[in-house]
């Protein structure tokens, strides 16, 4: 970070840093994606990479050689836990456990789109089943990310935890 401060002075690495803001969504119906990482300026390119390799905001380069792959999930949120709605009280053990339920029964062969309908509170997840499409693997957190380009096609993963609460995928493609 201190050669990219030196790079790019203390003004241009705000603007940098402030492009890095995490969201759940975008708008009712979009998955958890982080924005692609800001273009730096070609001075700032060679000293701006991390070698302790402790950069946990966003994902790193797809595993398996893969570009793209396609999932659904279920968030449950927590009061406190990023973009979570006013009406959403439960505590953070609360809302594990409650996705621990969800899982358990995903895992014994329920729908998982109407599992969803049932434990998501991301809006909008439950008219699509929470389907997000085919996605990039930098498009969303590194613990997401890294879950879901572990699992094989069809698979259920366990519990994820993100800054937006906790997450069950089932990858799809």
């Amino acid at each position: 970070m201190t050669g990219l401060r030196q790079a790019l002075g203390a003004g241009a690495l705000l603007a940098v840093l402030s492009g890095c803001v995490v969201t759940t969504y975008e708008g009712a119906g979009e998955p958890p994606r982080v924005p692609p990482p800001p273009q730096l300026p070609n001075s700032a390119k060679a000293s701006s990479h991390n070698a302790s390799g402790d950069d946990e905001s966003f994902a790193e380069a797809p595993a398996k050689n893969e570009d793209k792959i396609a999932a659904r999930h279920l968030l449950v949120q927590y009061r406190g836990s990023m973009r979570a709605s006013p009406g959403i009280v439960r505590t953070k053990e609360e809302a594990r456990h409650r996705t621990e339920e969800a899982l358990a029964r995903a895992k014994a062969g329920e729908d998982f789109a109407a599992l969803v309908k049932e434990y998501s509170d991301e809006p909008g997840a439950g008219d699509r089943g929470g389907d997000l499409g085919r996605f990039e693997r930098r498009q969303m957190v590194k613990a997401f990310a890294d879950a879901a380009f572990a699992l094989e096609v069809g698979a259920i993963s366990d519990v994820i935890e993100t800054p937006f609460g906790f997450h069950v995928i089932q990858r799809t493609e």
